[in-house]
C-alpha cells in the first residue's frame, strides 16, 4: 500500500509565510512596539492584559470596589466601555476622573486601581515564549517600547539576569540614552508603568514638555525615519493619541519608510483593507493566523530568523548569552590555532636555514 504524504495544514502553511524585506532586516535595525496582544498571550489568566476593553473594564471593577468612583459614575463609564467605539478616549475620561480637577497625575486613583489588577504579576506568567523572542531580539540590539502599563517582559528578563531597565517619557536624560541607542535592555513605556504614578499617561497635553522639546522630538523622528518599526500584539496602537504626536504625525513622507505589523487575519476583507490604509503611513501589515493560538509560535520563528541575520558588531554580542560565550571561545580557539601555525612555520624556516 502507497503511503499517504500528510498535506501541510493551509493556514499553518501561510502562518509561516515570512517577508524577505522583514527577516533579512539586523536585529539593531528594528524598533519592536509591543502591544496587549503580548501581554495577553504570556499571562492568559488575567483578563486585564488581554485587551484595551478588559483593562477599563478591571479598572473600573477595581474603581468599584476600592470605592473610588461614584456609583454613578461607574455605572456611566460601564455603559461607555460597552458602546463607545473610541476606547482612548474612555480610558482617558476614567483616568482624568479619578485625578485631580487641576490635571496633574500626581496623586490620583486610576494607580491604586491598576496596583489592584497588575500587582505580583510574576506568577502568573504561564506562556513566556513570546517574551523570550523578544529579549533574543533586544540581546542583539533590537529596542522596545510598549503602549503596556505591565512590566513582564522586565519581570521576565530580570529571571534571567538581564539589567532591565523601565523608563517612560518624563525621564528625559534616560529617553535620550535609549533613544541613542545606549540602554540595551530598556524599555520605554510611552503611556507611564504602573507602578509609578509619575509618569501616567493622562493625555498629549500631559506630555508637552516633551513634544514642545525639540531635542527628544528630532530624536525620536529619528528613530521612526531610520529604524524598521514592528508592532507586534498592538490593536490600536496607531489611533493612539500618545503615539501619533511622538511618531506618526511628526514625520512626513510617511510612504518612504519601511515599517511592519504583525496581525490577527479576521476576515480576508478588513485584513486587505488595513494592508491598503497601513501602507499610507509606510506600514507593511502581515498576518499570524487566523487564530490568537497561532500568535506565539509565528513571533519565536520570527524572531529566529531575524537573529539568524550576522550583525556587523556579532562580536560584540551579549557575553552573558550562549550565543556569546560561544563567539569568545571560537575567537580564542581561533588565535591558539593560528598562534600554534606561526609557531609551526618559523620551526620550519629554523629548520630550513640550519640544513
Amino acid at each position: 500500500m502507497d503511503s499517504v504524504e500528510k498535506t501541510p495544514d493551509r493556514n499553518e502553511q501561510k502562518s509561516r509565510k515570512f517577508l524577505k524585506s522583514l527577516i533579512r532586516k539586523q536585529p539593531q535595525e528594528l524598533l519592536l512596539v509591543i502591544g496587549t496582544g503580548v501581554s495577553a498571550a504570556v499571562a492568559p489568566g488575567i483578563p486585564a492584559l488581554c485587551s484595551w476593553r478588559s483593562c477599563i473594564e478591571a479598572v473600573i471593577e477595581a474603581a468599584e470596589q476600592l470605592e473610588v468612583l461614584h456609583p454613578w459614575d461607574v455605572a456611566e463609564f460601564r455603559r461607555k466601555v460597552t458602546k463607545d467605539r473610541d476606547l482612548l478616549v474612555v480610558a482617558h475620561d476614567l483616568i482624568r476622573k479619578m485625578s485631580p480637577r487641576t490635571g496633574d497625575t500626581k496623586p490620583n486613583f486610576f494607580q491604586d486601581c491598576l496596583m489592584e489588577i497588575f500587582d505580583n504579576l510574576e506568577p502568573h506568567i504561564q506562556n513566556p515564549l513570546v517574551l523570550q523572542s523578544i529579549l533574543s531580539l533586544m540581546e542583539r540590539g533590537t529596542m522596545v517600547l510598549t503602549t503596556n502599563y505591565d512590566n513582564l517582559l522586565e519581570l521576565f528578563g530580570q529571571q534571567r539576569n538581564k539589567p532591565m531597565e523601565s523608563l517612560d517619557l518624563k525621564d528625559k536624560t534616560r529617553v535620550l540614552q535609549w533613544a541613542r541607542g545606549h540602554m540595551r535592555y530598556g524599555v520605554l513605556h510611552i503611556h507611564g508603568l504602573y507602578t509609578d504614578p509619575c509618569g501616567m499617561v493622562l493625555d498629549p497635553s500631559g506630555y508637552k514638555d516633551v513634544t514642545q522639546d525639540p531635542e527628544v522630538m528630532e530624536v525620536f523622528q529619528n528613530l521612526y525615519r531610520t529604524k524598521s518599526f514592528l508592532f507586534v500584539g498592538c490593536g490600536e496602537t496607531l489611533r493612539d493619541q500618545i503615539f501619533q504626536a511622538l511618531f506618526l504625525y511628526s514625520v512626513p513622507n510617511k510612504v518612504e519608510l519601511e515599517h511592519y505589523m504583525v496581525v490577527l487575519k479576521e476576515s480576508e476583507d478588513h485584513f486587505f483593507k488595513q494592508q491598503a490604509d497601513m501602507l499610507l503611513h509606510g506600514i507593511k501589515v502581515v498576518s499570524y493566523g487566523d487564530c490568537f493560538d497561532d500568535f506565539p509560535g509565528y513571533v519565536q520563528e520570527l524572531a529566529t530568523q531575524i537573529c539568524k541575520q550576522r550583525s556587523p558588531d556579532a562580536d560584540r554580542v551579549d557575553s552573558t548569552t550562549l550565543l556569546g560565550n560561544a563567539c569568545q571561545d571560537c575567537a580564542k580557539r581561533k588565535l591558539e590555532e593560528n598562534g600554534l601555525e606561526v609557531e609551526k612555520k618559523l620551526r620550519q624556516s629554523d629548520d630550513a636555514g640550519g640544513s
